[in-house]
């Protein structure tokens, strides 16, 4: 029964609670949320509206979803009825820092990402195609030899983590990449999501990984210093992430504190490596699972490398509809950002149902992705639901891949570019196959839903044999 908001909606003082949905005893909805939590929330949105409270791991959690709460996010009474500090806090504590731009709200949200968004961009790679392609092409090579079968997703974290490096930071930090993926994984498990006991944080493989990550922001910072100190300021143009967040800190040393220096320059690994790779696997997935689309993005992207090598934005998101209509399909299939985690900052009303302050809520905003309402057939594969005149994703809620409201990824218009830049070098170079025709793939939900390690594509061989890095 859907328990929707009657015509005349209740006010705080006569709204009832959220219905609890039915679970299991004791352990609630634990095993259903853990084995896919995006239809999770989608089956709870039709049983029993769009706000409801489940029970998982010995806590209840309240949920309000789909295109309401999306739209929600980006109202004013939506911004003014949650924040994002206690979701954020314990990962600000375990860096020693102060703040971070996913913690804060209003006026000093504002602030730090004007700092950051330069460096999050798209416009941080104008002029840089090449180096990411060469960077992109170079990781290819090595991990997908020939003969071999990749573990997709351990070899698409390796070469995110180079990508954002460079991007970012102007620097791509290979000999840390294990450090990285190790303090991440505990973070996200434990601090953020939740999903793991705090005792894991002492464990010495956690803390040996995190000093190692500390190493490398301490790095960048001395780098950093060394260079100004020798005249090598960078051109304008030219600026990573490191340059604006280390002027910052020297122009407004309150609201980019020292303290929070490390924090900022690995950052960008704690935001992209598990999300870009999870999304670059599944990716590789999906193409592969349905031939029909893999023949006509390698017809698609071999049309444009013969033009020869792209060298700008408009190439790889006009030149490519196939494609970046799977890159598309994939994110709203497997989404990576199911819910978001917000704290209701006074007592409101969403759904007909009273949402009490102090509560934490999981936004599901992923939840219209699965609707046929809004997807005819929701659960096929469809590459061209995403063109005129479809466009089946510009409905008000329909789509977000990239979390909604004020605290939409920064990194977005970035991301949507280096998912079409990478898979485009992969579908263009590698002959790929699955392990078998009829494979079904594994997912993980921890620390963030995505295709299992386990996950592996056979390489086949190369589609350019005369395929090489780039002089």
């Amino acid at each position: 029964m859907n328990t929707a908001a009657p015509a005349v909606a209740p006010d705080i003082t006569t709204a009832p609670r959220p219905p609890m949905v039915r679970g299991l005893p004791l352990i609630g909805s634990t095993i259903e949320m853990a084995a896919s939590p995006a239809k999770f929330f989608a089956r709870c949105y039709r049983d029993y509206g769009s706000a409801f409270r489940v029970r998982v791991f010995g806590n209840d959690l309240t949920v309000i979803a789909g295109a309401e709460a999306a739209t929600f996010m980006g109202t004013r009474e939506g911004k003014e009825s949650l924040r994002s500090k206690e979701a954020w806090e314990p990962l600000v504590k375990e860096f020693g820092a102060s703040k971070m731009l996913t913690a804060v709200d209003g006026e000093l949200h504002k602030q730090m990402r004007a700092v950051m968004k330069r460096g999050f961009s798209k416009e941080s790679i104008k002029g840089r195609y090449q180096e990411v392609l060469d960077i992109t092409r170079t990781a290819l090579l090595r991990d997908w030899q020939p003969g071999r079968k990749v573990p997709v997703v351990q070899a698409m974290q390796y070469l995110v983590v180079e990508q954002l490096g460079m991007v970012l930071t102007g620097q791509t930090p290979r000999e840390y990449v294990q450090d990285i993926r190790t303090t991440i994984l505990y973070i996200l498990n434990v601090l953020v999501t939740r999903q793991r006991p705090k005792f894991l944080m002492k464990m010495p493989k956690y803390r040996r990984a995190k000093a190692r990550m500390f190493e490398l922001g301490h790095q960048m910072i001395r780098q950093y210093e060394q260079r100004i100190a020798s005249g090598g300021a960078t051109p304008e143009e030219y600026k990573t992430l490191i340059d604006d967040v280390m002027e910052a800190h020297q122009r407004d040393p309150d609201l980019v504190p020292k303290g929070d220096l490390v924090m900022l320059m690995t950052g960008p690994y704690v935001a992209g490596l598990d999300t870009v790779a999870n999304t670059t696997s599944a990716i590789v997935y999906t193409v592969l699972k349905h031939p029909d689309v893999l023949k006509r993005i390698h017809a698609e992207v071999d049309a444009l490398y013969a033009k020869g090598r792209p060298v700008d934005e408009e190439q790889f998101m006009k030149d490519l509809p196939v494609l970046n209509g799977a890159i598309m399909e994939t994110m709203r299939l497997y989404p990576i950002a199911v819910a978001q985690i917000r704290t209701a900052n006074k007592d409101f009303v969403f759904g007909g149902h009273l949402i009490r302050e102090g509560e934490m809520i999981y936004l599901g905003t992923a939840v219209p992705h699965f609707q046929n309402e809004f997807y005819p057939d929701a659960g096929s594969f469809d590459v061209d639901r995403y063109a005129k005149p479809r466009a089946e994703h510009m409905q008000i809620g329909a789509y977000s891949p990239y979390g909604r409201g004020h605290h939409t990824c920064l990194g977005k218009s970035l991301a949507e570019v280096l998912l079409a830049m990478t898979m485009a070098e992969v579908f263009h170079n590698f002959d790929l196959a699955l392990e078998s025709p009829d494979y079904e793939l594994k997912t993980k939900t921890a620390p963030t839903p995505g295709p299992a390690m386990s996950f592996k594509v056979k390489v086949l061989g190369r589609r350019t044999p005369s395929l090489a890095p780039a002089a």
